[in-house]
């Protein structure tokens, strides 16, 4: 069967689930991208592909599934400063260099107030918080994060600007200078940076109708040619660096050490209540608040046995998954990455997305669906899956 072929089967054999996107599948902007996973006698992944509509050049507002990668590079970064005493859990403070920048001397989230990079990672992915991934964009730099991308093949990103805050695109080529210290001792001080190459679409990526600005409706579409880019096949190739380093390619790997390797997987599989000190509200951050696949249209509790390695983004109606889902009962593993678009009315930031008619439903019944084929499909090998059970 032809790869495009397995997933629209999937949902149009449950057309009561998805006909409403599939009868209007170029306006919801529909991307899938799903990987069956087959293991040999040694346990060794291979890996097959299946996918719909997906297109590097069909643009998607990627949201917060960036934050993955802005996470990955500062475990690396940190790696290859190679400092005695500079790691994941050194404190830091940030400083405030430019008008419009915020500094940080404390975090009250974190354990004593004093904020570091792991915690800055613990809440990117516990409830996909947005300042936690700006302080890694202002760490990495904003020429590091994408050239660090780009010189490892993961060509098809832009990556231009913090996430929430209304800064001009001068104003993200600049980041915060860090200060690094133990006690009393500075170990590592990064001066405030630069970008002096512009990073923007050769062409307009013109979508919509109109803008909510400042109050006001802008009426024209609007422009994300200088927007933060990511396409689906980067956004799971991200994802299989993290989960299956070893049958990544070479060039294509992250220099963070197997130890931080672990500490992300389970960042990314933590539930908000998994969360020890951060002590989530459960009412508001409930089990599926950053899960949608499988799980996305409903706040009950998550099944023990099933444990999802993802990054979700939501933001100008685009809702996207990108995700490495486990069943350790039933022995099967896959990745699924996808994008939906709700924006009926064609105007953004007026808070009018159709997410919970349409789109968290769509990714929820996705995930279901493929989890359900995954039951269904002979494997020659059972998996070992031990590596991804952590201790919560």
């Amino acid at each position: 069967m032809a790869a495009d072929e397995l997933l629209l089967q999937l949902m149009r054999e449950r057309a009561d689930l998805f006909a409403t996107v599939l009868e209007k599948v170029q306006e919801h902007e529909v991307q899938i991208l799903y990987t069956q996973i087959d293991r040999d006698g040694e346990n060794n992944p291979r890996f097959v592909e299946h996918a719909y509509r997906v297109d590097a050049q069909a643009y998607f507002y990627p949201a917060s599934t960036i934050k993955l990668a802005g996470a990955m590079l500062a475990l690396e970064k940190l790696r290859d400063l190679d400092l005695d005493g500079l790691d994941r859990d050194t404190p830091l403070r940030i400083g405030r260099d430019r008008a419009v920048q915020e500094a940080v001397e404390r975090d009250g989230s974190a354990p004593d107030g004093v904020p570091t990079i792991a915690h800055y990672i613990r809440k990117l992915f516990a409830v996909s918080d947005n300042d936690a991934y700006n302080r890694l964009y202002e760490f990495v730099g904003q020429q590091q994060i994408n050239e660090g991308l780009w010189q490892k093949g993961y060509e098809d990103v832009r990556l231009t600007h913090r996430l929430s805050l209304q800064l001009s695109p001068l104003e993200n080529r600049h980041t915060n200078s860090f200060v690094f210290s133990r006690g009393n001792e500075a170990i590592y001080r990064q001066p405030p940076a630069y970008n002096t190459d512009i990073y923007r679409a050769a062409q307009p990526i013109v979508k919509g109708v109109g803008c909510i600005a400042d109050g006001s409706l802008v009426d024209e579409p609007k422009d994300f040619a200088g927007s933060n880019y990511m396409s689906m096949r980067v956004l799971q190739g991200l994802l299989k660096a993290v989960v299956f380093p070893h049958s990544t390619p070479r060039e294509c790997r992250f220099r963070y050490g197997e130890e931080d390797r672990r500490f992300l997987l389970a960042a990314m599989s933590n539930l908000p209540r998994e969360c020890g000190q951060l002590d989530y509200d459960r009412e508001k951050y409930y089990d599926s608040y950053v899960k949608f696949f499988m799980f996305g249209d409903s706040k009950a509790e998550l099944p023990a046995h099933i444990r999802s390695f993802n990054k979700v983004g939501l933001a100008y109606g685009y809702l996207i998954d990108n995700a490495y889902i486990v069943d350790f009962k039933n022995c099967i593993e896959f990745l699924l990455t996808a994008v939906v678009y709700v924006n009926k009315n064609g105007i953004f930031n007026d808070g009018k997305y159709e997410y919970d008619e349409v789109a968290f439903p769509f990714l929820a019944n996705l995930g279901r669906v493929v989890y359900e084929h995954e039951l269904a499909r002979e494997r020659p090998h059972q998996p070992d899956l031990s590596e991804f059970v952590f201790v919560r």
